[in-house]
C-alpha cells in the first residue's frame, strides 16, 4: 500500500491524513522532513529544537489536514508554513529562558553556559522520555535521528516493510510528544507559586 502512495500528489497525501491514514502521513514526511528541519534549524539555530519544531509541525499537520483547503495553498507550503510556526514559537518560547538568568553576567561565558546545560537536561528528558517507548518504535527513532538513517534505509536494515517503519516512528513521535508533554506540564505544576491567602 505505501508504494502506491509514493505516486499520489502532495494535496491527495494530505486528504487521505484527514482521514487518520498514518501511512499518508508518513509519506509526506519523507517528502519533506529534510526540507523542514532545514527550515527548522535555520530559525532556531540548534539541532535539537529544530527536532522538535519538525517533530511539533508534523503533529500539527495530522491534527488539523481536515482544514486545509487546496484552493489558497499548495501542501508543501501549508506543510512548511506550519513548520516555520512551530520553529518561531519554539524561539519565542526559549528566549524569556535564556534571557532571564544571564542579564546582568558578563556575556562572554554565561550565555553558552546555561544554553548548553538547558540542551543537555532537554537531551536528557527526551532520552528518558525514549526509554519508555516499547523497543521497537525506539530502535527506529534513535536510528532515524540519531543515526541518520531515511526511513527507506531503516526498512532494509530492519527486515521490516516500509509501511510498518513509517507507522512505527509515528506512533513513536506521538508517544515521545506525550511523555514531554506530560513532564513539561508537571514541571510547571511543581512551579506554579502557592497561594498565601
Amino acid at each position: 500500500m505505501s508504494r502506491g502512495l509514493a505516486h499520489l500528489s502532495d494535496e491527495a497525501l494530505v486528504a487521505l491524513v484527514a482521514r487518520a491514514d498514518e501511512d499518508a502521513l508518513a509519506e509526506l514526511y519523507d517528502r519533506f522532513g529534510r526540507v523542514a528541519y532545514g527550515l527548522a534549524l535555520r530559525i532556531v539555530r540548534d539541532p535539537a529544537l529544530a527536532e522538535d519544531a519538525v517533530q511539533e509541525g508534523f503533529l500539527t499537520v495530522w491534527r488539523s489536514a481536515t482544514r486545509f483547503v487546496a484552493e489558497r495553498a499548495k501542501a508543501s507550503t501549508w506543510i512548511l508554513t506550519l513548520i516555520h510556526r512551530r520553529a518561531v514559537d519554539l524561539v519565542r518560547r526559549e528566549q524569556p529562558r535564556r534571557a532571564e538568568p544571564f542579564d546582568e553576567a558578563p556575556r562572554d561565558s554565561g550565555d553558552d553556559t546555561e544554553e548548553q546545560a538547558w540542551l543537555r537536561l532537554r537531551r536528557a528528558k527526551v532520552q528518558e522520555a525514549l526509554k519508555r517507548l516499547p523497543d521497537k518504535q525506539r530502535e527506529a527513532l534513535e536510528l532515524a535521528y540519531f543515526g541518520g538513517f531515511t526511513q527507506s534505509e531503516l526498512a532494509d536494515r530492519l527486515g521490516e516493510p516500509l509501511g510498518t517503519i513509517k507507522s512505527r516512528m509515528f506512533s513513536g513521535l506521538s508517544s515521545l510528544r506525550e511523555l514531554l508533554a506530560e513532564e513539561e506540564y508537571e514541571e510547571e505544576e511543581w512551579k506554579e507559586p502557592r497561594s498565601t491567602s
